[in-house]
């Protein structure tokens, strides 16, 4: 075994393993212009085989700070990662940070990992994930750089961790609260993925909602956040004389519960009332108009950015946990159950 491959490789190693110089290595690792294709794959291939990576800390201690906040994305049309985006990248430019932002994709597996580690090579003062998404991996990241997620990730242990968002916690236990305020027996719900923190945050307020009510909770259906799963929840729901009551994981689902419901012969409200989440701009347009729990992207933007930026700049802190409120949307989706009125 080579001495490149016995302690950690250096630009030189690279240089010499791809027959150039110590400077064009640099160039290449800068994004610089005036360098050749061939010459640039030859070094980052090069660079892929010993397991280089930039020490961007020492680079930061050389330059100042990056003034560069990496953000993972899902890279979705979804509408509650894609406002957040959105708002993220409007808001930023009251700072004087800029935005990275790296996608990954929903089943890719390692995708948060390795959007990650491109971050942390271009190199960035701190780091946001926006959908965290749990793919059963430990994510590395150097306990000296900020991250902050919208909402709670897990294998983040040690970190400097600040998670903030909408609280779906407290949507998910105002909506059903409101369901139940009136009058119905219990609520079903149409939870997202299960691998989502913000479809895990949602169900786990619906379930002490209920759990504080003394009403065993229903079993759950699984979505995928789009109208398809939820015109599917809807078929499925409407068969049980018994539900009078769903609480759906965002506004998409609901729009197909809708449409599910509707085709049964289901009359929503008059028969089964329902609550969406994420006012999309739809949503008060719908037949009925959805009774929703709104997120404020833009509030939520600030708010996080504040937060990361002065874990970022002053001493770090402990990790914490700082969510905004979520707002109930009163439409006309909803109403007591036949028996109350």
């Amino acid at each position: 075994m080579s001495e490149a491959k016995r302690r950690t490789p250096r630009s030189t190693d690279v240089a010499r393993h791809a027959g150039v110089s110590q400077k064009t290595v640099s160039r290449v690792m800068n994004g610089e212009p005036y360098v050749s294709a061939e010459v640039r794959e030859r070094v980052l291939a090069a660079a892929r085989e010993l397991g280089y990576r930039r020490n961007t800390a020492a680079r930061a201690l050389n330059l100042g700070r990056f003034h560069r906040i990496g953000v993972v994305s899902l890279g979705s049309s979804l509408y509650g990662p894609a406002s957040l985006l959105v708002a993220l990248e409007r808001q930023a430019r009251a700072t004087s940070y800029a935005l990275s932002v790296a996608n990954m994709f929903e089943g890719e597996s390692g995708g948060v990992m390795s959007a990650v580690e491109s971050l942390l090579d271009e190199g960035v003062d701190g780091i946001m994930l926006s959908a965290p998404i749990d793919e059963g991996q430990e994510l590395r990241i150097d306990p000296d750089i900020p991250v902050l997620s919208f909402g709670g990730f897990p294998g983040l242990e040690g970190l400097r961790l600040v998670v903030t968002g909408a609280s779906g916690f407290d949507a998910g236990r105002l909506a059903t609260e409101h369901l139940l305020g009136l009058g119905h027996a219990t609520v079903w719900h149409v939870a997202g993925p299960g691998q989502w923190s913000a479809a895990r945050d949602r169900a786990r307020g619906w379930r002490q909602a209920l759990d504080v009510a003394g009403i065993a909770a229903p079993t759950p259906i699984e979505g995928d956040w789009s109208p398809a799963s939820g015109y599917e929840a809807g078929r499925r729901l409407a068969t049980d004389p018994e539900v009078t009551a769903v609480f759906v994981a965002n506004d998409e689902m609901a729009i197909g519960l809708l449409r599910g419901m509707a085709e049964a012969g289901r009359a929503v409200p008059e028969e089964v009332s329902v609550v969406g989440m994420d006012d999309i701009p739809v949503a008060a347009y719908l037949s009925p108009p959805l009774t929703t729990m709104r997120q404020d992207f833009e509030a939520i933007a600030s708010h996080a950015l504040d937060l990361l930026i002065d874990q970022i700049e002053n001493a770090p802190g402990s990790a914490m946990r700082d969510d905004l409120p979520a707002q109930l949307v009163l439409r006309r989706s909803t109403t007591p159950p036949r028996s109350k009125r």
